[in-house]
């Protein structure tokens, strides 16, 4: 199926643009249902955490947004839309649940773009006492689902294409960034993981890259992951970028034996990405140290922090090892229609 939805000045609801966009909607609905089938046929309970959170999560990039919740008295409380069913669903596994998935909204603040939508539907899942290969093997599958519903031979978007039903390569963040950018990144950082922004900057200067004024490991690592690797991934086969710097991964747990690197992956089709899972992290020392570090950079960058859910903290100590992992559906939704823009596939955009 293939998706020429053209561009238009009339409102989403305007019955000739719907229609030119209903083909796309009717393959959401389909996929939809077939993926909760795929669930169900695996014994995940479908669950529905509350939109409403504490906090909306503690990485540093991510931007939620806040309100103000009344009680009966009166009196405010500060609180966030999540920007994940994370935290909620971790402590669904604390409570004795073992196979869980949701397929709900969550919201990112200060995301728009084709690929980028301030609301959008996050499908997400976990599987107790499993390592993070199966979720991997999980993820593959369902963008192979996503192309059998729709009957799409390859995705395709921006120039790029990707056999969704090829065997997906499996690269690791240090391979991929010394293949793509000529950049050492596991020789920019101490035994236990502790990056040197300097010794990044020197790297990139060594290979002919820009180094921005903000030399921090963070942004540098992001700035280079953006320019010279995602647009290598995902070409004519589905990539999984795996073993992300534990400084980049907050709730993965580290790799055995290596504890510069975590059980954190992402993957990309068509440069695109769509999912990022971990081998998930339950020591709650380590995860707290973590979150503060987190907030730390974001009051640097953004002049912002947000609380830490200490409930989810104290539900960590009761988790039990799991993997788990969340789905962009609506850019999935996009790759098997062959839509250019996420609204293309949204029941209805956000006003602007």
């Amino acid at each position: 199926m293939t998706s020429s939805i053209p561009q238009s000045s009339s409102p989403w609801w305007a019955p000739e643009r719907h229609a030119d966009r209903r083909p796309a909607l009717l393959a959401r609905s389909r996929f939809d249902a077939r993926v909760r089938g795929w669930f169900a046929e695996r014994d995940f309970l479908i669950v529905d955490p509350p939109g409403l959170q504490r906090s909306p999560g503690n990485e540093t990039h991510l931007h939620a947004f806040a309100t103000t919740m009344i009680g009966n008295d009166g009196g405010g409380q500060a609180m966030y839309l999540h920007t994940s069913p994370e935290f909620t669903m971790k402590k669904l596994l604390a409570a004795g649940e073992t196979r869980i998935t949701s397929l709900q909204h969550v919201w990112r603040n200060r995301e728009r773009s084709a690929l980028h939508h301030p609301e959008f539907t996050m499908l997400e899942w976990y599987r107790a006492g499993e390592g993070y290969d199966s979720i991997i093997n999980d993820t593959l599958a369902i963008i192979r689902l996503a192309a059998e519903v729709t009957g799409i031979a390859q995705f395709e978007f921006r120039g790029r294409v990707c056999d969704p039903r090829a065997e997906a390569e499996r690269v690791s963040v240090a391979d991929a960034f010394l293949a793509h950018a000529g950049v050492d990144l596991l020789a920019t950082m101490d035994a236990e993981g502790v990056p040197d922004g300097e010794a990044l900057a020197a790297q990139m200067i060594s290979v002919g890259l820009d180094v921005p004024e903000d030399r921090s490991w963070s942004y540098l690592f992001s700035l280079i992951l953006v320019e010279k690797v995602e647009p290598k991934l995902g070409n004519g086969r589905v990539t999984v970028l795996d073993r992300y710097p534990a400084c980049e991964a907050a709730l993965a747990r580290r790799v055995p034996g290596d504890r510069r690197v975590s059980e954190r992956f992402e993957v990309y089709a068509c440069g695109v990405e769509l999912a990022n899972g971990f081998g998930e992290l339950t020591d709650a020392a380590e995860q707290r140290v973590r979150f503060v570090s987190e907030m730390d950079e974001k009051a640097r960058i953004y002049g912002e922090r947000y609380p830490v859910d200490e409930d989810f903290l104290a539900a960590l100590e009761l988790m039990p090892e799991a993997s788990g992992v969340a789905l962009g559906f609506d850019r999935l939704v996009m790759l098997a229609t062959g839509a250019q823009r996420i609204e293309a596939v949204l029941w209805a955009p956000v006003a602007e």
